[in-house]
């Protein structure tokens, strides 16, 4: 998008390494420029594709459709990038020792004020971290622009994304779908013309697409820690603090709140089953089921029906003392929390069960 001046240079060069190769190539520019960018590009060589959409990943996405190649690089062309590095990206492809070659700009050479010191620092490394914690991917550079990959590999890949958490997506799928993946180190340089990055934006997005797209971490380990937490904090007080009533009251908010947490969570686990986001998992299998919702029904029914009757119990010990002061505070609190955690698990049955209307 409106790149006149880098495209006069770096097309030419990547022309020059790729013949130099002597590789048969196609140079597939997507374009939503305003400027000279795409007659400068057709002059020099290039397939200048129009972008209807918007954003990074739906400029990839376009190209892809349009590219008729064995392999497919990727780089931005505005001068950041060095073509001289194509070989190296290009070389474990054709080798046969990878699907998917990744650029490490971190591990290469990086010109002065390439990148801005938050990014290189703080935001890169950060992202990159949570990515490889989340999903296992194993790479240092996650938000690199420069990749190669074989086509029968990116053909596996459901790439959806349309902004810049498209770089993220790319990497989660193949780490997903055990594309071997390669990084080599690459320099980079100071682009040509101004940056079109949002800092704090697109972090963001790249953060809250992972935080989506891993129900797990997002629902289900925060899930489970308040859970467990709860019932510790709310066992260990009935039984043993009874009068730290207040303490009492915070482990039953935590399990009713933890259990909650956990509920989104399969239910998103099992709704990124269905849409094929995800493959299946012991989890997902689980609830899954065709008889889950009878299940859901017995536990939660019988979570309900205790409730039930220590509340009556306790009804009745209240009616004999003529209706006064009862102090029996710690006994509300636990027959409240087995009536909203019966509650609870009945309608999640219904509802996980939702999912699996049409499979009979």
């Amino acid at each position: 998008m409106n790149e006149e001046k880098a495209i006069q240079v770096v097309l030419p060069r990547i022309k020059e390494v790729l013949d130099g190769m002597g590789l048969e190539y196609e140079i597939i520019l997507v374009d939503k420029s305003s400027d000279r960018t795409p007659e400068i590009a057709r002059e020099l060589g290039a397939i200048v594709v129009r972008q209807e959409g918007k954003g990074y990943g739906d400029a990839y996405i376009t190209g892809f459709r349009h590219a008729s190649g064995r392999y497919v690089l990727m780089m931005d062309p505005d001068g950041s990038y060095d073509p001289d590095d194509i070989p190296a990206l290009l070389e474990p492809l054709l080798r046969g020792e990878a699907d998917l070659v990744m650029g490490n700009r971190m591990g290469g050479e990086m010109d002065d004020g390439a990148m801005p010191w938050l990014h290189r620092r703080i935001g890169n490394p950060l992202l990159t971290w949570v990515l490889n914690f989340f999903f296992k991917a194993g790479i240092s550079d996650a938000h690199c622009g420069m990749r190669a990959i074989r086509r029968d590999a990116l053909e596996k890949l459901p790439l959806k994304c349309r902004g810049m958490e498209f770089a993220s997506e790319m990497i989660i799928e193949a780490a997903k779908h055990g594309l071997r993946i390669r990084e080599v180190p690459i320099r980079y340089h100071r682009r040509i013309g101004e940056s079109k990055l949002s800092s704090f934006r697109d972090g963001w997005r790249h953060l809250r697409f992972m935080l989506l797209y891993s129900p797990t971490h997002l629902f289900l380990l925060p899930g489970s820690l308040i859970a467990l937490l709860g019932l510790f904090i709310l066992l260990y007080t009935y039984f043993f603090q009874p009068i730290r009533l207040h303490t009492m009251i915070l482990g039953a908010l935590m399990l009713i709140t933890g259990s909650q947490i956990i509920g989104f969570g399969i239910s998103a686990k099992v709704y990124a089953v269905k849409e094929g986001f995800q493959k299946p998992d012991d989890i997902t299998e689980f609830f899954m089921r065709y008889s889950i919702l009878e299940e859901g029904l017995i536990v939660g029914g019988l979570f309900l029906l205790l409730g039930l009757f220590l509340g009556v119990r306790l009804f009745l010990q209240w009616r004999n003392a003529g209706y006064g002061a009862l102090y029996h505070i710690k006994e509300a609190v636990l027959i409240l929390t087995l009536i909203t955690l019966g509650l609870q698990l009945v309608f999640f049955s219904f509802f996980i069960s939702i999912y699996m209307v049409k499979e009979g």
